[in-house]
């Protein structure tokens, strides 16, 4: 079931800080098991999913969705990310 992909990619943040876009169960699933930060219900959740959307269980949107939710949990979710950058920025900018 490795063939099957997310209709929309999740964009995250990796290493130093650089996108990626995880566009199937596979890879979400992998990079969810080589996790080092702190863990909890929604990697949980997510983890179990991805497996589901391997073994043919569920739908990949259905693992996509529980990916996102764990990155969105984690603060590496790309977009996310992005507008919390831009508002720290700003709020620097304003006090200046």
């Amino acid at each position: 079931m490795q063939g099957i992909g997310f209709t929309q990619p999740v964009s995250i943040f990796v290493g130093l800080g650089f996108p990626h876009d995880v566009g199937t169960p596979t890879e979400a699933y992998r990079i969810l098991n080589e996790w080092t930060g702190s863990r909890g219900p929604t990697h949980a959740m997510a983890l179990n999913v991805c497996r589901l959307a391997i073994a043919g269980e569920v739908d990949a949107d259905t693992a996509r969705l529980a990916f996102e939710a764990f990155a969105r949990v984690r603060g590496i979710l790309a977009p996310d990310a992005m507008v919390e950058v831009a508002r720290r920025v700003s709020d620097e900018w304003l006090a200046a």
